[in-house]
């Protein structure tokens, strides 16, 4: 029998929880045909897999690669981590629907929300599309990994009400009308609908995103219509998404999820915020997550399982500080202004506890929390050898001084003439533990890349590799079954992509092929290669040998095939 490919020698983990099976992997035409000794039979194409792991394709419920994806349809750089579905238009905005005179007002909200440069935006085909529906039909037959989207609740508000949609309630029939955009989004293959009423999510311009207007009456009639439809899944961002979630937040999810019937996904449970790992709050969240169980509201929570891992400078290539307004209105000063300021005692009683007392208050800004001293950590100074640094926190050197940490953090930057180069690690003690409770509960799912976002901060696409090096090799939380049914059959059944997720015959051939002893993260890059010349990081790693979609391998040994076989992908 002869094959389009075959998969041979490898240990198969196929993604139901099940032990490992060495046999081959055969696929004709992009789905698995045959799993068993394939001694005899030919193929178009062949892989050895020999002493390596063949697992289904790693589903991403959350990211924002829909801009992305229309000029470069790899989503790079999580192919390159085993990942084969990525799940976009996520936090209430998508690229579409969108009308032609509001491609700025959508570019802004994405370069506020999620740091994507505005330049990097001429590469989006906007002229291609208006409606959601046209939007998916301009992937068709160019993409390389397969791509599901979220119709997004501030590009529904926006189209139906124009400039109002930041600045009122919507009339009862103009929530009807965005109810019926949401239908025909449903039926053009959404991937269900997403909204976020958190306080940091403003437009450019400081003004709140439309979805942000929204009253409850309005978000429940949007949940319902894709109750209605039957499938899908809903993002939604709760006021307390960021600054902790409160008893308001957790009756208003209990009562989307009742009113919707499919499951709720959001962020942050039981932590200080989304940027947080559960901690004091983990108790009360497994109260809610109860309680959502009890009552049959389908409740999920995204848990960030890969720390983060950031770069800071005392320049304006630091987008970290925006929480503490006066840093970051330090870091964009000309640098004789910069040395200036620092040296102004008047500035430095603002500057000192700053980033202690980052902003909470959502009228004022973001209330994005700044990276606290205690999780900062020097890479390289001019003046200050490393052995005087390394293995200790900003807020250690600066208590071994004697001195505040801003004090040190400002110190140090004026003896470096601001060439001083940091990194933000939140990975503590109190973060493992909090994290390995945490995603032992089913109702909390690994992840988050984020993907197509941050990218002058981190690529998070990492993550998976991350999880499978460290939370299944090196600590042992989870078997390798079980921690690759976490990030594939898992997501994929939470999203409704019923057939993909698992290796089973008749399914699609979504695959990854790793060395399960060296899988991890590796280096970070920062290249410009964006439209228009803009940088990004890009995180690679180690041990992913092959991601294939739809039986045909994206990437082989760390490089892309250029073959395209992936597919607009819909709730089933």
């Amino acid at each position: 029998m002869e094959y389009d490919l075959i998969v041979r020698n490898g240990f198969v983990v196929d993604g139901t929880g099940l032990p490992r099976r060495r046999v081959d992997v055969g696929v004709r035409d992009g789905r698995i045909a045959k799993l068993g000794k394939l001694d005899g039979d030919t193929a178009k194409e062949e892989i050895d897999a020999k002493g390596r792991i063949v697992a289904p394709g790693i589903v991403d419920a959350h990211t924002h690669y829909d801009p992305q994806i229309t000029f470069d349809p790899y989503a790079t750089m999580s192919c390159f981590h085993g990942v084969t579905t990525v799940l976009a238009g996520n936090c209430g905005f998508s690229v579409a629907p969108v009308r032609r005179d509001d491609h700025a007002f959508m570019a802004d909200i994405f370069a506020s929300v999620e740091d994507m440069d505005p330049i990097a935006f001429s590469g989006v085909t906007w002229d291609d599309f208006e409606t959601f529906e046209e939007f998916l039909d301009t992937l068709k037959g160019k993409l390389g990994v397969n791509f599901a989207c979220y119709v997004g609740h501030s590009n529904i508000r926006r189209w139906v009400m124009g400039e109002d949609s930041i600045k009122r309630a919507a009339t009862p029939d103009e929530i009807q009308a965005m109810r019926r955009m949401v239908t025909e989004a449903m039926e053009a293959g959404a991937a269900g609908f997403s909204s976020s009423m958190a306080p940091t999510h403003n437009d450019i311009h400081g003004r709140p995103v439309p979805s942000r207007l929204a009253t409850k009456e309005e978000v429940y009639a949007l949940a319902e219509a894709v109750g209605d439809f039957g499938s899908g899944s809903i993002c939604f961002l709760p006021a307390g998404a960021v600054s902790g979630l409160e008893e308001a937040d957790y009756d208003y999810l209990l009562e989307i999820g009742k009113r919707a019937g499919v499951p709720i996904i959001i962020q942050g449970l039981g932590g200080r915020g989304k940027v947080d790992a559960p901690t004091s709050g983990w108790a009360r969240a497994v109260k809610f997550l109860d309680e959502a169980t009890r009552i049959g509201a389908p409740v999920y929570s995204l848990l960030i399982a890969r720390p983060f891992d950031r770069a800071l400078a005392f320049n304006e290539t630091n987008h970290m500080w925006v929480g503490a307004p006066s840093w970051h209105r330090m870091t964009r000063l000309p640098i004789e202004e910069r040395a200036a300021l620092l040296r102004d005692p008047k500035a430095r009683d603002e500057l000192r506890f700053a980033i202690e007392n980052y902003n909470r208050d959502p009228s004022k800004g973001t209330t994005l929390p700044a990276p606290q001293w205690h999780t900062v950590w020097l890479d390289t100074s001019v003046t200050l050898p490393s052995a005087e640094f390394e293995g200790r926190s900003m807020a250690e050197l600066a208590e071994a001084k004697g001195v505040a940490p801003g004090d040190f953090a400002l110190d140090l930057a004026l003896a470096d003439n601001f060439e001083t180069k940091m990194r933000y690690r939140s990975e503590t003690p109190d973060w493992s533990a909090a994290v390995e409770v945490a995603q032992r509960d089913p109702r909390m799912i690994v992840g988050t890349s984020d993907g197509g976002a941050h990218l002058a901060k981190d690529d998070q696409s990492d993550w998976s590799s991350y999880f499978l090096g460290s939370w299944v090799r090196d600590r042992e939380i989870w078997s390798l079954e079980e921690g690759v049914r976490q990030i594939t059959q898992v997501p994929a059944a939470l999203l409704g992509f019923n057939d993909r997720g698992t290796i089973q015959v008749g399914g699609w051939a979504d695959m990854m092929i790793f060395d399960p002893e060296t899988i991890g993260p590796w280096r970070k890059e920062f290249v410009r290669d964006l439209p228009g010349g803009v940088g990004r990081y890009k995180a690679y790693g180690r041990g992913v040998h092959a991601t294939i979609v739809n039986g045909q391998p994206i990437v082989l040994e760390g490089e892309l095939t250029g073959r395209m076989p992936g597919s607009v992908v819909r709730p089933a």
